[in-house]
């Protein structure tokens, strides 16, 4: 089976490769093939092509972009956020396999139409709408960001260099200045033709330009541009849905004429009378701002800081950061002081996390949070992302506290900074930059520090179980006579893959009192599989794995309800599992356990009255007669 797939997120960054890597080691996982493109900021990469399309099984869409999803009609697609792909991966990969995701309609790759009558990929309406937005969004940001970064430098010659009539009058800060306030005049139309184009593909994208002009020369602000993008997008749809009976030699009509001359007259007279009451939401708004930024830098500082840290990258985030742009535009570098300084605490925080309590991580999360230090000072948060998705009810509020730190004490020392990304490369340009980068460690060391105390007590925790677990385990193990109980044998257990089925055999090993951490042993016996398929021959595989989670050594027979390919010798699907488990420093004591249970799979008369036995006490005395 082959399987592609999209990823996509806003920045471009991190999610979009997250996801990637996800998916393709979920695919290595179950031996299949993927193909991933990327979405990302220097734009799409590993891009599928017409026959990579043709010949796919299914499509796994991971993105909160648009990834020109069209191109896949007449396959079957899955579409979720890009969070979904690094989270749940399996679940993406087995709706493909098991040929529940829905077939897109339309023209297929090869231009056949599609006939069936499945309905098309579910998308909901809220995601479709955060799709589209966040489309615009990752579009303005180099804008912004290029923009910002020049108007910033132009700042280094002194605040008021780039005004003729002043006496810190520069030439060259001028040029700087200039030619920044120039790409930061392109966001508002940039924001409104992405979102019309995620909407309305091309047609849409025309449109969206001319509306977002509209709204930039009326001064409606960012809000004014996201919904003249929206506006732009489905006044496209509605015309194509009402010119669609035009006769198809029009259709060159259509796309030249019709849609452009109408789309500008519906959606930018609409635009024109809706500028006046957005143009006073947005500067309600921002006067709002502006106002708690000077009057109540608590409240703001604390709200700021919980938004940055919440999702790390995602729309609560991207919130702050697109309204703190804005506020560049405008003038306000008080505002964008408080969401850098909150977005680069929490993977600075990891980083200080392993450091203070480095005897408590393993090894791959230390590499990650010393990493994390050069991320976070590129203004890169997801890279904290990794730490909080493992406990997210304790991490994510340790990071917000720390962010809601350092954004407080930013705006309470009147920090300024005039540019929208950069971290701290953009030191140099900071106004009072020694004070905001003090704030931004203050934060971070308190939730490094509150990080390292709740590792340590799940160390502390796991340790004192595998001790327990050591004192109850059996010194010495000779036989499957040892380790086989009859309780230990478990009739018709689902799964329709081998991942289902070694989670399945976890969860009842815990039931049973065999070990103490399910996702601990199912890892384990992922480890094991990445090393050689268990898979033996005629149905039968035999997964084993050795960790701290096992309490005692046991050995489990399990019949599968339906058979499931296990990557076997002999290319059979596998309907019975002998499973293994063993305790840490047990397995030499477990070998000839292992060996024996081989010894009875070359004999085809164990085998033939194991899958003929109906009940777990035939299948008991049959191990317990069969072993010399």
């Amino acid at each position: 089976m082959k399987i592609i797939a999209a990823t996509g997120c806003p920045t471009g960054i991190a999610h979009t490769f997250m996801a990637k890597e996800a998916l393709e080691e979920e695919a290595k996982k179950q031996g299949l093939t993927i193909k991933v493109e990327t979405h990302g900021q220097e734009g799409v990469q590993n891009e599928l092509t017409a026959t990579d399309i043709a010949e796919a099984d299914g499509v796994i869409i991971a993105a909160d972009k648009d990834v020109h999803a069209e191109r896949f009609a007449g396959k079957r697609v899955i579409n979720v956020p890009v969070t979904r792909g690094i989270k749940d991966p399996a679940a993406l990969i087995a709706a493909i396999v098991n040929q529940t995701a829905p077939i897109m309609p339309g023209a297929s790759i090869t231009g056949e139409p599609q006939q069936s009558a499945e309905k098309r990929p579910k998308q909901s309406i809220g995601h479709g709408i955060y799709v589209a937005l966040m489309n615009g969004v990752s579009h303005m940001l180099p804008i912004v960001v290029a923009g910002g970064v020049m108007i910033a430098i132009s700042f280094m010659f002194g605040i008021y260099s780039a005004d003729s009539k002043s006496e810190e009058f520069n030439q060259f800060a001028f040029y700087l200045n200039s030619i920044g306030g120039l790409a930061m005049s392109l966001m508002v139309p940039i924001l409104t033709a992405y979102i019309a184009e995620a909407i309305a593909k091309r047609p849409g994208l025309i449109i969206g330009f001319i509306v977002g002009m509209i709204a930039y020369t009326n001064e409606t602000g960012f809000l004014g541009g996201i919904v003249g993008g929206f506006l732009a997008g489905y006044v496209v749809l509605g015309l194509q849905y009402a010119l669609r009976k035009l006769p198809p030699a029009l259709n060159g009509l259509k796309a030249i004429f019709l849609y452009p001359v109408l789309g500008i007259f519906i959606a930018g007279l609409t635009m024109w009378f809706l500028s006046a009451p957005m143009e006073a939401i947005n500067q309600g708004m921002m006067s709002f701002l502006a106002g708690l930024q000077n009057t109540n830098p608590l409240i703001l500082g604390i709200v700021v800081g919980m938004m940055c840290a919440f999702d790390m990258g995602g729309p609560v985030n991207k919130a702050a950061y697109v309204t703190g742009t804005a506020l560049l535009a405008q003038g306000n570098f008080y505002f964008m002081a408080g969401v850098s300084a909150a977005c680069i605490v929490p993977p600075l925080a990891t980083g200080f996390a392993v450091l203070f309590g480095r005897k408590y991580y393993n090894q791959s999360d230390k590499s990650a949070g010393y990493v994390n230090f050069l991320l976070c000072s590129t203004h890169i948060t997801e890279g904290a992302i990794p730490f909080a998705a493992r406990n997210p009810l304790i991490i994510l509020p340790i990071l917000m506290l720390g962010s809601s730190i350092a954004a407080v004490l930013t705006y309470m020392m009147h920090v300024q900074v005039p540019a929208p990304h950069g971290g701290f490369i953009v030191l140099p340009i900071v106004t009072h930059g020694a004070l905001w980068v003090m704030a931004i460690v203050i934060g971070s060391v308190v939730s490094g520090i509150l990080m390292a105390i709740n590792q340590k007590r799940i160390f502390t925790k796991e340790k004192i179980t595998t001790e327990n677990a050591t004192v109850t385990t059996p010194q010495t193990v000779s036989t499957i006579q040892d380790v086989l109980q009859k309780e230990n044998i478990s009739l018709a257990v689902q799964g329709s893959n081998k991942d289902e089925v070694l989670q399945n055999i976890a969860a009842i090993a815990k039931e049973k009192g065999i070990i103490s951490d399910t996702a601990a042993t199912y890892h384990g016996f992922l480890k094991r599989e990445q090393q050689g398929s268990t898979g033996m021959e005629q149905g039968i595989a035999i997964p084993h794995t050795e960790n701290n989670a096992v309490i005692r050594p046991a050995l489990m027979v399990v019949t599968l309800a339906r058979s499931v390919d296990w990557d076997s010798l002999d290319g059979q699907p596998t309907t019975h599992v002998l499973a293994m488990f063993i305790p840490t420093g047990g397995s030499s004591n477990h070998l000839n356990v292992l060996s024996d249970v081989a010894k009875l799979l070359v004999h085809d008369d164990f085998i033939t009255e194991l899958k003929t036995a109906t009940d777990t006490t035939t299948i008991y005395n049959l191990f317990q007669n069969k072993v010399n």
